[in-house]
């Protein structure tokens, strides 16, 4: 049934600022399109990584499984800026409490 509305567009994009990398996603971030989060984040060198999902309306185990990916490779390094979703997602799932989440 088609709902009238079209589908969150997913985007990563990446913007290396001196030492600090800083990645916006948005849209559904899901089995299709988790992979492509984390390469966006891994593909500059950088000393601090920032992953900016606030405009994230859709987070799935793929997703939780990539951002884990991410903070194992970055420690220390990493900070992820959530919406709503990914915080519920993340309680939800035990994650919550990480040092690498940083809520407004």
């Amino acid at each position: 049934m088609d709902q009238g509305g079209a589908p969150p567009v997913f985007s990563a994009s990446a913007e290396l600022d001196g030492e600090h990398l800083r990645v916006v996603v948005t849209g559904e971030v899901d089995m299709a399109t988790a992979d492509t989060m984390l390469q966006t984040a891994l593909r500059e060198p950088a000393e601090r990584v920032t992953l900016d999902l606030r405009g994230v309306t859709f987070f799935d185990s793929a997703a939780i499984h990539a951002v884990v990916r991410l903070a194992d490779r970055l420690p220390d390094r990493l900070t992820v800026l959530p919406s709503r979703q990914v915080v519920r997602v993340l309680e939800i799932s035990g994650l919550g409490e990480q040092g690498w989440l940083h809520r407004d």
